[in-house]
């Protein structure tokens, strides 16, 4: 029997590499990859954790077994957290259309909220006022949904300084084309918007500018009461 030799032909440049070696991960592939993935376990991990951290201030405040509704709920996790730790389910509602977190989540038509008259014993806007386009509309809506004696719990950005102001106004440039644009107030502005309709100051204080490096804003939150039941229809300076 004679040897037969086989030659192979070259690879040409011009034709693809086989699959088994083009699609074989090298080992800047694999680092590039678990960084990425790193990256996204760490910016959930900060939005989770943060989220987590304002429940916990709020649960001190609201009575365990409290129906509560979070206006604004973004990704749901302070209402996620918040339902654990009152025992209780927190109905979140926002303009989209889902949330990430598990919870009693209702799309809001950035109207009325979705709750039947004095069906709630708390509400929470975090961070949600400056977002308003008539800031007077949400906070008879507020008192429409809460029961007489109940709690609002907001947290809001204050431009005290210039560097609040700039920060302030690259907010407003971030989200003006998907909410409006914002308005932010002073404290002695939201007071007089709370007290014009009705509610009771029962605490307020600063918060650290440093409570979120990535928007570096003095902060400031509030707890109020509503002593007057119904919806007064009230016409506060916008």
């Amino acid at each position: 029997m004679r040897n037969e030799q086989f030659i192979q032909a070259p690879q040409s440049r011009w034709l693809p590499l086989p699959a088994s070696v083009s699609e074989q991960p090298t080992a800047r592939d694999g680092f590039v990859h678990g960084l990425k993935r790193r990256c996204a376990r760490e910016r959930r991990r900060r939005k989770v954790g943060r989220a987590y951290d304002m429940a916990l201030e709020i649960a001190r405040l609201i009575s365990r077994g409290s129906e509560v509704l979070d206006v604004g709920c973004g990704n749901g996790f302070i209402a996620h957290h918040l339902s654990a730790m009152l025992g209780t389910s927190v109905v979140g509602i926002d303009v989209g259309t889902s949330t990430e977190a598990a919870i009693d989540y209702r799309s809001f038509d950035g109207i009325h909220f979705p709750l039947e008259e004095d069906s709630v014993d708390a509400v929470l806007l975090c961070y949600v006022l400056h977002h308003a386009q008539d800031v007077r509309h949400v906070l008879n809506e507020v008192r429409r949904v809460l029961r007489g004696g109940g709690q609002v719990i907001i947290y809001e950005d204050i431009p005290a300084t210039w560097w609040d102001k700039g920060v302030c106004w690259i907010h407003n440039r971030q989200w003006k084309n998907r909410t409006g644009p914002c308005t932010f107030r002073n404290e002695l502005e939201w007071r007089e918007q709370f007290e014009s309709f009705g509610f009771e100051i029962v605490r307020e204080r600063t918060l650290s500018r440093w409570r979120n490096f990535t928007h570096p804003v003095c902060r400031r939150s509030y707890a109020l009461k509503l002593n007057r039941p119904g919806n007064l229809n009230m016409q506060a300076s916008h």
